[in-house]
Order: structure tokens, then sequence, then C-alpha cells
């Protein structure tokens, strides 16, 4: 079991163990030695970040630890998490590391790691890295790497990103609303789609530190919806912090989450044979309309656990081009193998233009079914088989659903927070049985 790491990285409230500068330096040390012993030189990592304040302290923290087992820290700045696994693999550097809490508030930060291949790392490698900063890992004397920024880390991106947009193609006459979050694709996607020629209309694009996902971005897309229906735009594609999530909506303010995303775009790879072996990856939190919807043109639906580290395992396992989660986290390995809110937008927006048809027509093709999710501040994780009578409840209420719905309840791998989602025929119903097992499990858990 790990200590620190969760479904994405270490995460938690910047200054309070184990986010403080002290345990990046340790981590910074960790990794810097462990990519000194598996890669080859010359030995560097990549270090970006996303708008939060506390990430220049992060920054210094890890590039000393890393500098200091003998690896050069290469510094690219503010870029969104699939940049830096792309620019990685681009500097062919033996890691990356992106400084970011990604949809969480501003106070709270997070580190995680790529490996030379863009990819994040495996469980058991981040076990090994923990042991590592537990043990202490000493500096080298005679070996000390140096540090350097690269300005063009932007573009290179932009470019990259831009490769994955047919170039039959281009957005000339669509009207877009892009909401950065204030985070950390607040330059790459409004440059990217501007120019493939859109009319573009950019929202929360002007990070001050603290206002990183503050009622804004792909965690809150009423605003973007709103400037949609405001300035009669065709589409809104909102971001979140660290521009690896992508929720839409269309020209009549109707949000468009992960679910209808990959449906939308699995269905046009499949049409043009661009599916690989006519199958989607998608989680445990995926909506059963939304498999539905995909087995009744021909498609099968793969379930994963929650985090698109595991989603792209199950695609390389089984041979996989398409998989992502409902919360906007979508994989299109044809082009990167993490989530990349941009290249899922311009997938979207080429489906658009591909089909010549507005996004309200294709997501009709995509069936919902009455979904809850509630989300709860808990003040410990105990593993629910600990928890008799909130298991007792959540058997009892799955049996009563039947094949008509379910119910999934699981603890945030980011966050201290239980996820409580119950799918049924009645909006009403479900809605008192999320209630009633998120009350018992709080009280069970005081």
């Amino acid at each position: 079991m790990r200590k620190y790491f969760g479904t994405d990285g270490v995460r938690g409230k910047a200054n309070v163990f184990p986010m403080t500068a002290d345990f990046a330096l340790k981590l910074g040390q960790a990794v810097g030695h462990k990519f000194l012993t598996i890669g080859t030189p010359p030995h560097q990592i990549v270090i970006g970040k996303d708008t939060r304040r506390s990430c220049y302290m992060f920054e210094a923290a890890l590039m000393s630890g890393i500098c200091s087992q003998g690896v050069d820290a290469i510094l690219v700045g503010v870029l969104p998490t699939p940049a830096i696994s792309f620019i990685t693999r681009s500097l062919r550097a033996n890691a990356g590391v992106v400084i970011s809490a990604s949809h969480n508030p501003y106070y709270d930060n997070g580190i995680k790691f790529f490996n030379a291949a863009g990819q994040k790392l495996p469980d058991d490698m981040e076990l090994e890295l923990e042991k590592m900063v537990e043990a202490g890992v000493p500096p080298s004397a005679d070996h000390i790497g140096r540090a350097f920024r690269i300005e063009t880390a932007v573009g290179r991106y932009v470019e990259f990103a831009k490769t994955s947009f047919d170039k039959d193609f281009d957005l000339r006459g669509l009207k877009v609303v892009i909401d950065c979050a204030n985070g950390a694709t607040y330059k790459v996607s409004p440059s990217a789609i501007e120019e493939l020629g859109a009319e573009i209309t950019v929202i929360n694009n002007k990070p001050n530190g603290t206002n990183i996902n503050d009622r804004c971005g792909a965690t809150a897309p009423e605003g973007m919806a709103a400037k949609v229906l405001e300035i009669g735009a065709d589409i809104g594609i909102s971001f979140d912090g660290d521009g690896d999530r992508l929720i839409a909506c269309d020209s009549r303010g109707n949000i468009v989450d992960g679910d209808y995303i990959m449906g939308i775009c699995a269905i046009s790879m499949k049409a043009r044979n661009r599916l690989a072996k006519d199958t989607v990856v998608a989680t445990v939190m995926s909506n059963q309309g939304f498999v539905k919807s995909m087995n009744d043109r021909g498609i099968a639906v793969i379930r994963a656990p929650v985090g698109d580290r595991y989603v792209l395992e199950a695609m390389k396992a089984g041979g996989y081009n398409l998989g992502g989660e409902q919360s906007g986290h979508i994989i299109f390995s044809d082009y990167i193998s993490t989530g990349d809110g941009l290249i899922s937008a311009l997938q979207l927006l080429k489906v658009m233009i591909r089909e010549e048809k507005p996004l309200h027509e294709l997501a009709a093709g995509i069936v919902s079914f009455p979904q809850v999710l509630k989300n709860i501040a808990v003040p410990k994780k105990v593993p629910l088989k600990d928890m008799p009578r909130t298991s007792k409840l959540i058997d009892e209420i799955s049996k009563e659903l039947g094949d008509a719905g379910r119910v999934l309840v699981r603890y945030s791998g980011t966050e201290n927070k239980m996820r409580v989602m119950v799918e049924g025929q009645n909006q009403d119903a479900i809605e008192k049985q999320a209630q009633d097992i998120a009350e018992l499990a709080l009280k069970e858990l005081e």
C-alpha cells in the first residue's frame, strides 16, 4: 500500500505534510536517483507546473533534489500536464514532473511523474519512490546537475497538438468559447484553436495564483455555458486547472461530459475504421446509458478503475486507442498516452466539421440514464468492508435497483472525500438513496 501517492500523484494542502518543500526536496532526490540508475545519459528530468502560487516553492525544491543527484532539471514553466508528457518524450528526457493539484482549489497542490515514454509511473515504482524518500537518498559530492529553462515549450506543444487535427479541415466559421479555468491551458489552448481558424472568446484566462478552478473550468462549466448562450457560440470547451480534462457544451448551453465526448468520437472513428477493435475503455463511473449507446452501435465497452493511468493500462493491454472518464479525462492514444484536454477538444471539433452537424445533434446519439453523484468530505478513509452498516445499506439498495441501476461508493484518490454514485430509472428515488448512503457513512465515520 502506498502512503503518499494516490490515483494521480502526491496531493494535499500546500505547506501541510506531505505537500511541504522539505518533502518535495526528498521526492526530487528520490526520483533523480531512480532515473539516474535506469535511464541513459544525458540524465535530464523535465519540470512543469500549473498557475498555483505554491508551485514556485515546489519547483525550487524539486529542482534542488534532482540536481543533487547529478541529474539536470529542465524547467518549462506553466504548461498543461499532457504537455509535460509530450515534452518529456520530445526532449528524450529520463522523466517528467508535473506540479499541480489538477481540479482542486488553489490552496492544494500535488506532484506527479511521467517516465521517459510520457506515461504515468506504475504503482510499484511509486511505492519504491516512497521507500527511498523515507530512507533518505544522500546527495552526490561528485556529481551535481544543472538547471535551465526552455522558453520554446509552449510553441512546441501547440504545434504538436495541432498535428492531431487533420490537415484537410480547419475551424473557419466556428465560434468557440474557451474556459481556461485560470490554469495551465491559458496560453496554449487559445493559441492552438485560433491558429486553426476559429473565432474564439476566452474566459478565465488571467491566473493570479489563487483563482485557479475558482467557480470556473471543467468542474464548474456553467459560466462557459452562459457565455455560449450570450454570444451565440457554436460550442464551449472547458478545461480543468492542469488541462488534462475537457467538458464541453453545445450551442443551446447543454453540458456535454466525458461520456458524450468519448461516444461521439468513438462513433465517428468506427465509421472510418479508426477505432481499434471497435472498443472503448471507460471506467466504473461511466453511465450505463453510455455503455448501451455504444453497444447498440457495435462498440464494446471495457471498464477500468478510476484514474486515467488505469484506463491507459487497459488500453495498452487490449490494443485499444480510445478511452477515458466521464469527468473528461480522455486518451486518444494515437496522439498521446495521457488525458489531454486540448487534443480531446480538437478531436470533438473535428467530428463537428467532418459530419457538418452541431454538437447537440451529435450528442443526441448518446443516451444517459439518471445518475446522482455526491462528493462527501470525510474526516478519514475507512475501508467500506469495515463499515458494516453502510455496506449493508449499499447491498440493500443495489438489490432494490436490480438490473435497472447500480450503486458505486468509493473514496477519492486525491481528496479526503467519499464519492457516492447511484444510477436508476427514477431521479427522485436515486437522489434519496444516494443521500441515505452519504448520511449513514458520515455517521459511521464519526
